[in-house]
């Protein structure tokens, strides 16, 4: 029930890898010539531009590499292949229901392409745990930091009309 390594489907590993892309290719060598500039105006202790292109290489260098090691530790799971239905899976939209009968749509993603204000709840999250492997009509509790809530899971679909 618990994808091996670092789960995301086929969208956001190419979100990931166009973001890759797009630093390594555009940004790191827009800096690296603003830095190779500013150094040969002379002194570097005092040159804003030098300095500021310098930590601007480091914290792309560092996206970079927080990038790579995510994309390397991702399994790609498409939704749309999905063979179960009938449960709460990698990449469902579940409608959820409270005691107060609000209704609630989620998709469980990738913790890497989570969006809450696009209701696309990360793997590891508390309510995406607790959805795991649940059937229209289970009642799951889900510890929030408000406290504990009861959510009766009301409809599971996939991609492509599962």
């Amino acid at each position: 029930m618990k994808p091996d390594g670092n789960p995301i489907t086929p969208a956001g590993i190419a979100a990931l890898r166009a973001r890759y892309d797009h630093l390594l290719g555009t940004e790191r060598p827009a800096i690296t010539e603003i830095v190779s500039w500013a150094a040969g105006n002379g002194d570097r202790s005092e040159n804003g531009d030098y300095l500021y292109g310098r930590k601007r290489m480091r914290e792309i260098d560092r996206e970079l590499n927080f990038l790579a090691k995510r994309m390397k530790a991702a399994r790609v799971i498409d939704p749309a292949a999905q063979t179960d239905h009938t449960r709460v899976l990698f990449g469902a939209t579940v409608e959820i229901a409270d005691d107060d009968d609000a209704r609630l749509t989620l998709t469980l993603v990738g913790d890497d392409e989570q969006d809450a204000s696009a209701h696309r709840i990360g793997w590891s999250a508390p309510i995406a745990r607790a959805l795991r492997g649940a059937r229209v009509g289970d009642l799951r509790k889900v510890t929030l930091p408000g406290g504990e809530k009861e959510w009766e899971v009301m409809g599971i679909s996939y991609p492509d009309g599962g």
